[in-house]
């Protein structure tokens, strides 16, 4: 045990490397207060969710994978005994190898679902490639654009995440690099849906003007064809953390859409319940049993988690969370954003 082995400590939230005689209790700093710990049985991953809350996930020999720091983001590709490898972006858990496929379904399928006719989607973000997977298995859309701003982070994910690897090559797939508001703003295309597959609002993060009433009203919207549909993630809705950025994000689009439908799924490798809000001018006429059948003519392959049944129970809400929607009066704004427990790079110390 007492060969050379390569840490990586945080400098702030930038990554260092160095070289030095394993100590079994030595810890190891992924994104500010994020890091790794390592003793005598095993190595933990330990991500901080709150000032007094934490998230450990055990590694296994080779626990980091690989990581990088990108001029918008840090990234991190983790190898966990419980959920597999692991996508970690300014030290939050982006996805596991695991149960990604619970968020992804959630977030791309019923808006699809419910579209009568999707030729076309816009994602906004969704460096990793499974937004764009799971839009893919659609056989009506024509079109799949996913527009990211961070091109390390697709390079990076189009590397390591093999299992995205048929989705960035397939030939309806548009990929673009660029600020998705700043390409949805010069572009000239309308779409049948828009995705938010964004990460949170963080402060110092790349994204969270991503969420405001003024980018919804003035920048989305009149991309969005006739009947459009629009759906984002919108952060964790557990009956404790729904009030972070949840509420707020659902009354946001509430200003600008006249039908908006939350929902969410317990996301395991997130240690909480999940939430989405999809929303349209034009009302969503769809049951279980109608889904169910568009799953059947649409969609190829297997779902793993959606049907109509599950979607319609994803979208009753428990009493606290439907009263905290009810009541909510924040509006996102530039000015006066609400964001989940965490830094950017912009806060990155040197």
């Amino acid at each position: 045990m007492g060969e050379a082995v390569e840490f990586y400590h945080a400098n702030g939230n930038g990554f260092s490397k160095f070289s030095e005689k394993f100590d079994p209790k030595a810890v190891v700093l992924l994104n500010g207060s994020n890091h790794i710990e390592r003793d005598i049985d095993s190595s933990w991953y330990e991500e901080t969710i709150d000032d007094d809350l934490k998230w450990s996930f055990a590694l296994n020999v080779n626990g980091v994978l690989h990581k990088g720091t990108s001029e918008y983001q840090e990234i991190a590709l983790l190898d966990t005994k419980r959920f597999g490898k692991v996508l970690i972006i300014d030290g939050k858990m982006q996805s596991a190898e695991v149960d990604e496929f619970i968020y992804h379904e959630c977030l791309i399928h019923p808006a699809l679902l419910c579209h009568p006719k999707p030729e076309r989607i816009f994602i906004m973000g969704g460096g990793e490639g499974s937004a764009a997977r799971e839009a893919l298995k659609h056989k009506l859309l024509d079109k799949v654009t996913m527009c990211d701003i961070d091109q390390e982070v697709v390079d990076f994910c189009r590397r390591h995440l093999t299992v995205n690897q048929e989705a960035f090559s397939h030939h309806k797939l548009n990929l673009i690099i660029n600020d998705a508001k700043a390409e949805l703003e010069k572009s000239c295309e309308k779409f049948d849906i828009i995705v938010g597959d964004l990460a949170d609002p963080v402060e110092g993060g790349p994204c969270y003007q991503l969420y405001t009433k003024s980018f919804y009203d003035k920048i989305l919207k009149p991309k969005l064809n006739h009947g459009g549909i629009f759906v984002t993630q919108a952060g964790p809705a557990g009956i404790f953390t729904h009030k972070e950025v949840f509420t707020s994000i659902y009354n946001t689009v509430k200003q600008v859409f006249k039908y908006v439908v939350p929902y969410a799924a317990h996301i395991p490798s997130f240690a909480d319940t999940w939430g989405w809000v999809m929303a349209s001018d034009e009302p969503f006429f769809i049951n279980a049993e109608k889904m169910d059948r568009r799953i059947e003519e649409r969609i190829d392959g297997e779902l793993n988690y959606l049907n109509g049944a599950q979607f319609m129970s994803s979208a009753t809400m428990n009493k606290t969370v439907s009263l905290s929607l009810l009541n909510e009066t924040h509006v996102y704004t530039e000015e006066d954003a609400r964001f989940v427990h965490g830094h950017g790079v912009a806060y990155r110390i040197y």
